[in-house]
């Protein structure tokens, strides 16, 4: 608002400002419609595909495709997404939405349906209450951004070599320190996709940045979830 010469307040800078507001809550409403379909989909896909998985995935050369094929696809999106289009980008987060899924129908095959559906409901609380505050905020969280690469980093780097060692005493610390990091990056990519948006955006840049966006928070969410799995120790299938 402002303060004109005839001492009335007047509203001539409120409505551009309602009109960013308008524009980012529909971009993050896009966003996590994106977010959230993939997650559907990655679902539906590996509680349809846990017969396939078990009979012509495991323990075949397919299992190294199924591994590697959707962090391909995430390389893809990250260094490609700007000489891709609009269609071709949403495809590339779709087919990798369903990839992942046929990944998890080898978790699915772990683990009963029960523990399963438990720590997903406690994943969501928990990515839902850091988003919101990585939303809501005033604080800048940009400071803690290299701090959780660093962790993140590290995490990526002690499962390496746990696949050699073995250790369950490292593999408790990389879930715990895990579950931290993420709960983390959950805010911190939250208010980074937030101070994405330009309201002068065009139609194709915004919707490769809530792609973009969608992606980040489908990792982390995901990524939340294998390490709650792993540290709650649930129940697995005899």
């Amino acid at each position: 608002m402002s303060y004109d010469s005839g001492d009335r307040w007047t509203a001539r800078t409120a409505v551009p400002q309602v009109d960013v507001d308008v524009g980012l809550r529909q971009y993050m409403l896009r966003v996590y419609n994106y977010m959230a379909g993939g997650l559907a989909l990655t679902g539906i896909v590996a509680y349809l595909s846990q017969g396939v998985y078990q009979q012509y995935i495991i323990g075949t050369p397919l299992y190294w495709v199924v591994l590697l094929a959707p962090l391909g696809l995430v390389m893809v999106l990250s260094f490609g997404i700007q000489r891709m289009s609009l269609s071709a980008a949403q495809l590339t987060f779709w087919a990798y939405s369903a990839l992942m899924g046929l990944w998890f129908a080898g978790i699915f095959l772990l683990f009963t349906t029960e523990s399963i559906a438990r720590v997903f409901f406690i994943t969501a609380g928990t990515f839902a209450a850091m988003s919101i505050y990585g939303y809501t905020t005033r604080s800048d969280l940009s400071r803690f951004g290299s701090f959780l690469m660093m962790g993140l980093i590290g995490i990526i780097l002690a499962s390496l070599v746990n696949i050699f060692i073995g250790s369950s005493a490292l593999q408790f610390a990389i879930s715990v320190i895990g579950i931290i990091v993420f709960v983390g990056l959950t805010a911190y990519d939250t208010q980074r996709i937030k101070e994405m948006y330009l309201e002068s955006d065009g139609a194709v840049v915004a919707g490769k940045k809530a792609i973009m966006g969608a992606l980040a928070l489908y990792l982390d969410f995901i990524n939340l979830f294998l390490l709650l799995l792993q540290f709650m120790g649930v129940q697995r299938r005899d």
